[in-house]
């Protein structure tokens, strides 16, 4: 059966993930953290991709990105992956694959739930039990868009610049945001979303995606076919929790 596209769009936030196979670790060392983040800017660029949001975990990735064309996402990411296993497999003298098969993604509504998926990545850290605080973790993008650390990676949206007239008013806002957790409800919607190439966002907005691609936007119920690109479900079927925070 042929794999079904990915749903990514031009001009609409994508967050994804790509894990290390076996959820085995991919970052070994400083350096590669450094190199990865390096190699990201330069291919973001070449792939018309605005980096938002991200955090590099031991054994897999979260990116927050706008692409100018919907091919970019995917371009991108194949090389990354590519130039970044040949480094692995050089400096650490390994062969093979390293990471789990294609990346996982899902579709952002900008309005309301672009910040909420920053928030879920920058916050990662966090929920895995690694630091008490988002900004005690150093390969995540929290220090910038919350403590004004310079980042040329980032290319930050413009519902996050609408937070402030200035760079100090932003941050200010932006850091109240993390004074509360997200509601596990919230996460539960974006693994699921993003585990299964949905979109994330109120009912106008997965209906117009629906109606624009003819793809599903949310979960099915078990054993009913999907025949009309507006009849959705309300609910999100229940999952079986991840192994592992992410």
């Amino acid at each position: 059966m042929p794999r079904q596209p990915r749903l990514i769009l031009a001009d609409i936030p994508v967050h994804l993930i790509q894990r290390g196979n076996n959820r085995q670790a991919c970052f070994f060392a400083d350096d590669d953290y450094l190199f990865y983040l390096d190699w990201l800017r330069d291919y973001a660029g070449k792939s018309r991709c605005a980096i938002h949001a991200y955090v590099l975990m031991t054994n897999h990735v979260h990116l927050l990105l706008t692409p100018a064309l919907a091919t970019g996402v995917g371009q991108l990411m194949k090389r990354l992956g590519q130039r970044y296993v040949q480094y692995v497999n050089r400096c650490y003298r390994r062969s093979g694959t390293l990471w789990e098969g294609r990346f996982r993604s899902c579709i952002a509504q900008q309005e309301n739930y672009l910040l909420l998926c920053q928030r879920y990545i920058e916050l990662n850290p966090v929920r895995a039990g690694m630091v008490a605080h988002p900004g005690e973790y150093r390969w995540s993008s929290y220090r910038a868009n919350a403590q004004g650390e310079p980042s040329p990676l980032l290319q930050p949206h413009a519902v996050y610049l609408a937070l402030g007239t200035t760079d100090t008013e932003r941050q200010t806002a932006y850091r109240e945001l993390f004074r509360h957790h997200l509601e596990p409800g919230m996460i539960d919607q974006i693994r699921r979303a993003t585990n299964g190439s949905y979109a994330i966002g109120c009912d106008r907005f997965r209906e117009q995606i629906e109606a624009k691609t003819g793809r599903r936007t949310t979960p099915g119920r078990s054993g009913r076919p999907f025949s009309n690109p507006i009849q959705r479900q309300s609910g999100l079927p229940a999952i079986n929790p991840l192994s592992n925070p992410d």
